[in-house]
Order: C-alpha cells, then structure tokens, then sequence
C-alpha cells in the first residue's frame, strides 16, 4: 500500500509493543563540545544498536531517538520542522507541566529489560559530560496489558498501515517526510485512593469495564470519561495517535504511575486530547482520572528519520559571520601570486540531507 512516505528510513515510532522500555529523557549541557558529542552519537546510534542488540536477536531492541525544539537550533542547519516547539503547558482544574527536555530516548525489548538497559548504558558512556540526564523511568508490562490503576492501556492503539499514517508526517512537511512527533508525560497514581472508588465509578470515569475491557455504550458514558476525551475528530473522522504507555513503580517508595507517550504525524492532535482531559469539552468537565493521576513531567520532541540521523556529522559548519576574515596584504609594488588568497571555506558539511532536505 502506498503511504505517500518515499524512500526514507523512518525510525520505529510504529514498532510492535512491548514488555519492556525505558524513556531517558536529557539536556544538552553548555557548549559546543557538547553539542559535537550529540551530533557524534547520532550516525553512530545505528551501530550501537546492532551491537547490543545482537545479543539475542529475538529481544527486538530498538531505540527512537528525538530532540526537542531548542536542541535542534542548536544542533543543526537547514529545515526546521514546521511544527516543533516547547510542550505548553495547560492549566485547568490540574496542570499539565512543561519540563526541561532536549534529548529523548525510547528504547524497547520485546521481553529483556537487560538489552534496553545495556543500551542506555552505552549511550550514556558517550554523551558522558555532554548531557545532564533529567528523567529516566524503567517501564514494564503489568499482566494482561494493564496499567496499575487495573484498566488495559491502549486498546485503540492504531496498526500496520493506520498506524504508519497516524504517525508518519507526509507530503504536509516536505523536507521532513517520514519524521514523527512525541510527547511524552510522567503521571503519578494516587492508588490508595483510587482504590477506594467503587469498581462501577472507575469504570464512569474511564469509560470502559474494568475486567472484560469492553467500551461501555456511547449512551452511557459520562461526558468527564477519559476515552470520550481523547477521542477527537477532523472533518467528522476519528484522528488516531499511537500510545505505547508503560507502568512504572517504586514499591518501597509507593511512587507509582504511567508514562505516557505518544507519536502522531503533528503534535496538535496530542495536544487537543490534553486541552480537553485537563480544561474539558466542553469547559469544567475535565477528565476525572486526573484526580487520581497528577502530571510531573511534559515535553515535546520531533523525531527525524534514521535516513537523516546516519546522514550527521559531528562538526557544524561555520557560519558566515564566523568564518575567518583574510588579513590584509602588506604593500607591496607586485601584484600577489596567483591563488595566494584564503577561501576561509572549511569545506565540510555537519549535515548531509536526506531525500528532500536539500
């Protein structure tokens, strides 16, 4: 079937879920040392994969690797995605925060937290002094596909085709086909409270049966339920995003959540689902999870092909403003020989664009 994506290597934003991931989540430190580190890593990440992910070929290790909107000015020339920015905050009867982030990496096995972590691990042997990590949660699949508060989490996730579509960007962003936009959320459970509620109330609230996952009807559900919410539509058709939320927890600190995170092919769709769990659709009927779970993080990143991550080089090239002024010629009564001048040209190129970014 044809997606309208030429032939450009996504990175696998639409990979098959799993039983295991971490989120790692950076900041780029001052510098421009810093900022070659980074671009260092990222034609190198491919390999770093191959390496840790040959140890058992069945894990299906894969990392996406993303930046957010003031890593990439600082990082790279050219094209600009049209549509990166800071994640917005949103307040309502609760806030969605907006935090620091220039770096995420979602790394993934199928079942083997051991090749998620040993590849965090490599990665941040190479970015060490580069980046300052900032959050980093290990996640894991809890029985039949729940999150902890005991309801099965992504039961609309969109597949195959659908989901390349609902993730993929296409002919709407020439210059960046195939990339992809992520946010991404730590949410915090307060489950000795929502333990409390009455088993029929968190079904109202989640708008789903709490044993058989079955969608309640459309005539009963409750206008504050977190599936009519976040289900939008455009032009009278449903607008699908791809979650691939994880649980996460401390037993011995009784910190648990989930950390969301989704791809879609413009960030707007995440962010008209949030405008209506936090301020309501309409205004004042909020999504009433939120009262058991309380945002800590937010952030938006794009995430470029792996077509365009290979393509990076460590060195930037200078700007014109930077490049060095010739020093003026002594005097002299004969004319200066023949190719005696200074281009001042570094003659190289930081980026070598994909298909497209030219």
């Amino acid at each position: 079937m044809d997606t309208g994506v030429p032939s450009v290597v996504p990175q696998p934003v639409a990979a098959t879920l799993t039983r295991s991931a971490i989120f790692l989540v950076a900041t780029i430190n001052p510098g421009s040392a810093a900022e070659t580190a980074v671009r260092g890593l990222c034609a190198d990440l491919s390999s770093l994969l191959r390496a840790v992910g040959f140890r058992d070929l069945s894990g299906n290790l894969s990392c996406v690797m993303a930046f957010g909107s003031q890593a990439w000015d600082r990082l790279f020339d050219g094209p600009r995605p049209q549509e990166l920015h800071p994640f917005r905050e949103i307040r309502g009867v609760h806030h969605a925060v907006s935090t620091p982030g220039d770096l995420l990496f979602h790394i993934r096995a199928t079942k083997r937290m051991d090749l998620c972590f040993e590849l965090a691990r490599q990665i941040m042997i190479r970015l060490d002094g580069a980046v300052t990590a900032v959050d980093e949660v290990h996640g894991f699949n809890y029985f039949d596909d729940r999150d902890l508060i005991g309801f099965v989490d992504g039961t609309e996730n969109p597949s195959g085709p659908d989901a390349i579509r609902a993730t993929l960007i296409g002919d709407e962003d020439a210059a960046f086909t195939g990339g992809s936009y992520v946010i991404v959320q730590k949410y915090l459970h307060d489950l000795t409270a929502w333990e409390r509620v009455p088993v029929e109330e968190q079904e109202n609230i989640v708008g789903r049966h709490k044993l058989s996952d079955i969608e309640q009807p459309d005539a009963l559900k409750k206008p504050y339920a977190h599936n009519v919410l976040t289900s939008i539509t455009e032009d009278g058709e449903p607008v699908d995003i791809l979650r691939d939320n994880m649980p996460f927890g401390q037993a011995g600190t009784g910190e648990f959540g989930t950390y969301f995170i989704g791809y879609c092919r413009t960030p707007r769709r995440i962010e008209r689902m949030l405008e209506n769990m936090f301020i309501g659709s309409p205004p004042g009927t909020y999504d009433r999870l939120l009262d058991f779970s309380r945002a800590v993080t937010g952030s938006l990143f794009f995430v470029p092909t792996a077509t365009f991550l290979d393509a990076v080089t460590a060195q930037r090239p200078a700007a014109a403003s930077d490049a060095p002024v010739p020093t003026a010629p002594e005097p002299t009564p004969a004319a200066a020989p023949p190719g005696s001048s200074r281009d001042g040209s570094l003659g190289i190129g930081s980026l070598k664009k994909e298909a497209g970014h030219e």
